[in-house]
């Protein structure tokens, strides 16, 4: 099946970029990729579901990749959950919702007010991060304000905040992440008020957000922990578990915070047994 690119006007006219793989007859899967990441990071993953039988939407969040940026910095849950809401519309039917990291949590708040989904996976993401997972993750995102002389810089300063990841025979893929600017040098692709003035990679107000309407989920949910990730501790896991009962837990192993991109295959292997049985449960 051919992939499709589009764009889809969110919240307040942002226009979101997606990528569209799959039957349009198939049942909908929607992949939010984390902070600082763009649509290409979910590729293997679109690949493994399509395969499946899934029609899937990958699409850039607000502020990052082919996507705009908000003209008024607005970066908050609400904005985001908003966004989804508008790809949700293109729809004929509810689609199970896939977010890793900030993309989880804006998932998880968008199915806990009100948006027809048929099932939540929340990739290495808890209701409240443990904070020195989050502080890595900040110091990655503000290191380098002046870019990258070459490509081979910026795969490096990956490197050195994932070392337990090989490193890509190709880094190419890298590339969609970066643009080249007029000082000749090359800039991570996500607008810098998403992160400005703020002590965490996510805003504040997210985990007291989604705090706030975790009793709204009621929908089959999964959490995907990476068995190294530094962002979801077993005080987060204990904590899902209570708010949202109807949770299930897979660790990966020899994955990090980015369970996707460390484990592509046995991340798609341990979710698809899960959408197949969201999906017969919420026939």
């Amino acid at each position: 099946m051919t992939l499709v690119t589009t764009h889809i006007s969110g919240s307040r006219g942002v226009s979101l970029t997606a990528d569209c793989e799959g039957a349009a007859d198939r049942p909908p899967v929607v992949l939010l990729h984390g902070g600082g990441q763009t649509r290409h990071s979910w590729r293997g993953t679109m690949h493994r579901l399509v395969q499946a039988g899934y029609r899937t939407i990958a699409y850039d969040a607000r502020g990052h990749g082919d996507s705009d940026w908000a003209p008024d910095g607005d970066y908050s849950l609400p904005a985001l959950a908003d966004d989804l809401r508008a790809v949700l519309a293109t729809l004929d039917r509810p689609a199970a919702l896939v977010g890793a990291s900030m993309g989880g949590m804006a998932s998880f708040y968008a199915a806990a007010t009100g948006s027809p989904a048929t099932a939540l996976v929340m990739v290495d993401i808890a209701l409240r991060p443990n904070p020195v997972g989050a502080q890595k993750i900040i110091r990655f995102m503000t290191a380098n304000p002046e870019g990258f002389a070459t490509l081979d810089e910026a795969v490096a300063a990956v490197a050195a905040y994932n070392p337990d990841r090989p490193r890509p025979s190709d880094s190419n893929g890298l590339r969609k992440n970066l643009r080249l600017r007029e000082d000749g040098r090359l800039h991570w692709h996500w607008d810098p008020a998403l992160i400005a003035g703020r002590p965490t990679p996510e805003p504040p107000d997210y985990s007291t957000a989604l705090l706030a309407v975790a009793d709204g989920v009621t929908i089959p949910t999964l959490l995907m922990r990476g068995a190294q990730s530094d962002v979801v501790d077993e005080a987060g896991m204990v904590q899902m578990k209570a708010r949202v009962p109807q949770l299930e837990i897979v660790e990966v192993a020899g994955a990090g915070h980015m369970v996707a991109g460390d484990r592509n295959d046995a991340f798609a292997d341990a979710i698809l047994p899960f959408l197949a049985r969201a999906h017969q449960v919420t026939a």
